[in-house]
């Protein structure tokens, strides 16, 4: 496949997409995981495309349907311990992903984190065997590191966005600015000359805020979301499916969005 063929795995003919990640055993422990063949083919009717492991990647592959699939090419590691934070560190490439069929590849981008030398230059060489290949690139691009939401403020977000964006990436997955407003997050967007996905972090607990926190990103120009354990882990993986799926594609409200689950 060309390039935009591949991208267009992810995003649909309105230029949004529901991508669900299940990438996160090699990074902390999960529930709601113990299946992800199952749940791939639960899923399927709502998201459009997944991030996997490699493991994953090959033992589910019948499950995947038409849906595209990009392969993690690091492990993301949050601090443990005294244990020294890598931040990330790249295992695959454009190699492995070709040997698989997947459709894109995602690998962290950690701005102003105290191995951001090494990182960078990871995720510079996956580009430039993307630029070989034709095989799209997802930066989830994160100021510092992951789950750090006292961070996640508009500068620097909005700075590391668009660092993504010149280092070359595809598209860039990031974490909506804590307490940012539409406007604001549409200001980022616009900076962007690339589409702009946002996450959605650990588990919240909270329907209605994780739905009007991914209405305001819509709003604000993003072109779709990729959230993992605020789907699987939910007690109705396939109604929170679709209700994300009603905001991204359908531009439903909160609230009626609310009543899908």
């Amino acid at each position: 496949m060309d390039r935009e063929s591949n991208l267009s795995r992810f995003f649909q003919s309105d230029g949004r997409t529901v991508i669900l990640p299940i990438d996160h055993g090699t990074a902390i422990p999960v529930k709601g995981l113990e299946d992800p063949t199952g749940l791939i083919q639960s899923l399927n009717p709502f998201v459009d495309g997944y991030v996997v492991n490699l493991g994953i990647a090959l033992s589910a592959a019948d499950a995947f349907e038409d849906k595209g699939v990009c392969l993690r090419t690091d492990c993301y590691k949050p601090v443990y311990g005294e244990n020294m934070d890598e931040g990330s560190y790249r295992l695959y490439g454009a190699d492995e992903a070709l040997s698989l069929g997947a459709h894109a590849m995602m690998n962290m981008l950690y701005s102003h984190h105290s191995n951001e030398v090494g990182i960078t230059r990871e995720v510079a060489e996956l580009i430039g065997e993307s630029l070989e290949t034709d095989i799209p690139v997802i930066l989830e691009a994160l100021p510092f590191g992951i789950g750090r939401p006292d961070d996640y403020t508009v500068e620097n977000i909005g700075f590391t966005v668009r660092a993504g964006a010149e280092l070359g990436a595809d598209a860039v997955k990031t974490a909506f600015p804590t307490g940012a407003s539409a406007e604001e997050f549409q200001a980022i967007v616009d900076a962007c000359p690339v589409p702009v996905i946002v996450l959605g972090g650990a588990a919240m607990g909270d329907d209605e805020a994780l739905l009007a926190m991914v209405k305001k990103a819509i709003d604000g120009g993003a072109s779709g979301v990729a959230v993992g354990r605020n789907v699987w882990q939910h007690s109705e993986p396939a109604k929170m499916a679709a209700a994300l799926r009603a905001i991204v594609h359908d531009e439903a409200s909160v609230e009626s969005a609310l009543k899908l689950i």
